[in-house]
């Protein structure tokens, strides 16, 4: 069977629909997204949101799209921070698990799919690393795709001929992974985005022939995607050469910005926050005041979601559409 075919089958759960945890396919509990860490992600969120919302002239209306929202954690978060859009604020939890859904406040709208247009921001956590991907190889002729073939008990790849690309991958590349869902998502996202914003936050890499398949058990690598199949999580790094270069020169999509998790973080005033909680914790740690050790725990917040080599590490995406 073809490899995208076999991830959808690994993975898929029929009562809740890809095994997740924090809304994300694939996680069954290995890691915590940035939300899952604690209030601090959806503040500096939200001040994100406010920049956009004056950028385009603070409209009555302004809708964002929580891409792959899971239980709603972020959108708990950037509603608790207050921000100044929070009264046009129009915010949609898209999800495809029922289960998921059920969790969500009562105040998001809560949904299957994204609004068909709109003026505003679409948030992807985390998200296109899940999506389905197959990966390829050059050969003299052309490109092989993996597929999956059963051998008695067990599960072995085998390499057959790959269908027309639609995606130019650089000449010196000779094995990539074809992202064709990430980026049909992309595209989908763009048509429906009339002004705004789309933000994909992710473990990324910026060339095509740096990307890997990534698999989690226990918190750690889990080696073959083929052995234990159902009991570890399969994702791969977003490839953003891919993303943003398609088969038609004309149809590229170049994202605006792009800087890691970390850098877009301090760019939206995570250091303020923190400077925030230090002074309300020393101010109030004699009382034992439950909002002073709030405010105490953006600190740690805060270390865990700039680490260099954690969440940090990953990559903001941005694409303004005007």
């Amino acid at each position: 069977m073809p490899f995208q075919e076999f991830l959808e089958h690994a993975l898929y759960d029929p009562d809740h629909g890809f095994y997740r945890a924090g809304g994300r396919a694939g996680r069954r509990g290995d890691f915590l997204t940035s939300p899952e860490v604690g209030p601090l992600f959806g503040h500096v969120m939200a001040n994100a949101l406010d920049v956009e919302w004056e950028r385009l002239g603070r409209p009555d209306s302004f809708t964002v799209v929580d891409a792959g929202a899971g239980p709603g954690t972020l959108a708990r978060t950037v509603r608790a921070a207050a921000p100044a859009c929070l009264p046009a604020l129009d915010y949609v939890a898209v999800e495809t698990s029922a289960a998921q859904r059920a969790s969500h406040p009562e105040w998001v709208r809560s949904q299957e799919v994204a609004p068909d247009s709109f003026d505003g921001v679409v948030i992807a956590n985390e998200l296109l690393d899940n999506l389905p991907f197959v990966p390829l190889r050059r050969t003299v002729t052309g490109w092989e795709c993996l597929q999956v073939a059963s051998i008695g008990h067990a599960l072995h790849e085998h390499w057959a001929d790959a269908p027309e690309l639609d995606v130019r991958f650089p000449d010196d590349a000779r094995s990539v992974v074809l992202q064709s869902a990430a980026s049909s998502w992309l595209a989908d996202m763009h048509d429906r985005v009339e002004r705004g914003r789309i933000i994909v936050i992710d473990y990324c890499r910026l060339r095509s022939v740096d990307v890997g398949i990534r698999t989690y058990a226990a918190h750690g690598d889990a080696g073959s995607p083929f052995e234990h199949v159902g009991l570890k999580d399969i994702t791969v790094d977003v490839d953003l050469q891919q993303l943003q270069r398609l088969a038609d020169p004309q149809a590229a999509r170049p994202a605006t910005t792009i800087h890691t998790q970390a850098e877009w973080l301090h760019q939206h005033g995570i250091d303020a926050l923190v400077a925030e909680g230090r002074e309300q914790w020393q101010a109030n740690a004699t009382v034992g005041d439950l909002a002073a050790l709030r405010m105490r725990s953006r600190i740690r917040e805060a270390e865990a979601l700039t680490e260099a080599s954690g969440l940090g590490g990953f990559h903001v995406a941005e694409w303004e559409i005007s």
